[in-house]
């Protein structure tokens, strides 16, 4: 429900979802969308109202390394070079009550590659 939410949200702003779930061993990329020269790599956490960890709170240093690999392979499958784009790493926490959105906040740039020092981290 979250992740559809924010594909309507980035829809909405003149992006194109290119995948949704991409997969790999080991982790996974919730949304590939692309506007422009931006090709943005997000993650996507929904919390209820409830709550006592932010979805912002959740993508651990772990999941971001994961994404990031994530994203490596998924511009390896389909040619894509990071002359051509932008390359972002984004996050929206999505908030849910009684099984309907109340709101998005999206993060551009949440994190980036430099969070890993080098790329034996990733």
């Amino acid at each position: 429900m979250g992740e559809s939410a924010v594909c309507y949200y980035l829809e909405a702003l003149g992006y194109r979802i290119l995948a949704r779930n991409f997969r790999i061993r080991g982790g996974e990329i919730d949304i590939v969308a692309a506007r422009d020269s931006d090709l943005c790599f997000v993650e996507v956490k929904t919390r209820s109202l409830d709550s006592i960890e932010s979805g912002l709170e959740a993508i651990t240093w772990r999941k971001r390394r994961l994404l990031v690999k994530a994203a490596y392979a998924y511009c390896e499958k389909f040619d894509i070079s990071e002359n051509e784009w932008y390359i972002r790493y984004d996050a929206a926490e999505v908030t849910a009550h009684n099984h309907r959105i109340i709101d998005i906040d999206y993060l551009e740039n949440a994190f980036d590659e430099t969070d890993f020092h080098d790329n034996s981290q990733i």
